[in-house]
């Protein structure tokens, strides 16, 4: 097999009892990384502490990630004033909570003919907004809707994020059932990113 020293370093082709002699006089684990090799590689290592690192490192890639909830606000290419404020109210406060927005325009009968009215209409709405947010996707044709997507300005998503990660929320996480049950099973790293999840709102 081929050998890897506990600092990375190279100690080439060794075999099977002297990679396990050498494993038990530094008091450390003889793992193999690269199984499909060849030869095989095996690395000598404190396999207790490189679970913990790698469940360390799991968990703040979790911590990392911020939650991004769309909402949907759907509206009528006719929409009266007092509605539309209305509207734009829920717009407004879903924006300040650090939410993206999702507006859709129904067309229904003959006002299908008439996408300018959805079209006006957006561009109106990403205007009295655009303090608060700014158009993440243009409008566009959906079938007979017209749609429209806002997200927050930066700082409303960080202050999202700082609430969320307040600690007057309550203690620390406790750690996985599985790292302090001791198991074999590594735990899987994500990358940071964005979940998405959806919620829609009608009146």
């Amino acid at each position: 097999m081929r050998l890897v020293g506990p600092n990375g370093e190279q100690v080439g082709i060794v075999a099977i009892g002297e990679a396990i002699r050498l494993a038990q006089d530094s008091d450390l684990d003889l793992v193999e990384v690269a199984p499909m090799a060849r030869p095989p590689v095996c690395k000598l290592m404190d396999y207790g502490k490189f679970k913990y690192e790698t469940a360390q490192k799991a968990r703040e890639s979790r911590k990392n990630q911020v939650l991004t909830v769309i909402k949907e606000m759907k509206l009528r290419p006719k929409i009266d004033p007092h509605d539309y404020e209305t509207k734009k109210g829920h717009v407004v406060r879903f924006l300040k909570a650090g939410d993206k927005v999702k507006i859709t325009i129904m067309f229904r009968g003959r006002e299908q003919s008439r996408p300018e009215l959805g079209y006006r209409l957006l561009t109106r709405l990403g205007e009295d907004v655009a303090e608060l947010g700014f158009v993440e996707a243009a409008p566009k044709q959906d079938g007979r809707n017209m749609i429209m997507v806002l997200a927050p300005h930066k700082n409303a998503a960080d202050l999202k994020k700082a609430a969320k990660d307040s600690p007057d929320t309550g203690a620390e996480t406790a750690a996985d059932p599985a790292e302090l049950a001791g198991t074999e099973q590594a735990p899987v790293e994500q990358p940071p990113g964005e979940t998405t999840t959806s919620e829609t709102t009608t009146s």
